[in-house]
């Protein structure tokens, strides 16, 4: 492809992984916390039950989304560059890799078996700490939080790697 083509690919990169990233930090650091502490704050009955249901919708939201930008970018990034495999590239496309395959895991494998082990217990909120149900959902949902983050720091080091790629693009089409 065209230097333009290979700017635009550069441009629409950034711009969804920037999104999404502000969308994943947003959940992580407003969202979910928010959810429980505010219906805790309301002493509403079964807040665990009630917050985990919505944290859970927009996890889904945020890993799917996730999945499909990070495929979506790989195919256009390996289509737009190549004929250009440079190492910032290679490295670009391997970050976007782990991303698909984090969040991927974090929707399809995690979320999943976290819902299974929720429709076991019926009501969390009742169900003692030290049942063997409420500690594999707890085991759950710390690799769910870090699945989240691994996505994250790929989300990171591929928006880094295209905007190395797409700055030295733009210096070498103005020269």
């Amino acid at each position: 492809m065209n230097r333009r083509s290979s700017a635009f690919a550069g441009s629409l990169s950034l711009l969804l992984l920037s999104s999404w990233l502000g969308a994943a930090i947003f959940f992580s650091s407003v969202v979910a916390p928010t959810a429980f502490g505010t219906l805790r704050s309301l002493k509403v009955a079964n807040v665990n039950e009630v917050a985990g249901a919505i944290v859970n919708r927009a996890l889904a939201v945020i890993n799917v989304s996730g999945a499909l930008i990070s495929l979506f970018l790989l195919a256009l990034t390996l289509t737009a560059e190549r004929k250009n495999l440079k190492k910032s590239v290679v490295a670009g496309s391997v970050a976007l890799a782990v991303m698909a395959a984090a969040t991927a895991a974090g929707h399809l494998v995690i979320a999943a078996r976290m819902h299974a082990l929720r429709l076991a217990m019926v009501t969390i909120d009742l169900v003692s700490p030290d049942d063997p149900r409420r500690i594999a959902f707890n085991n759950l949902h710390r690799y769910s939080v870090i699945s989240l983050m691994v996505a994250m720091l790929a989300a990171v080091a591929a928006l880094i790697f295209t905007g190395f790629r797409t700055m030295l693009g733009t210096r070498k089409a103005s020269s």
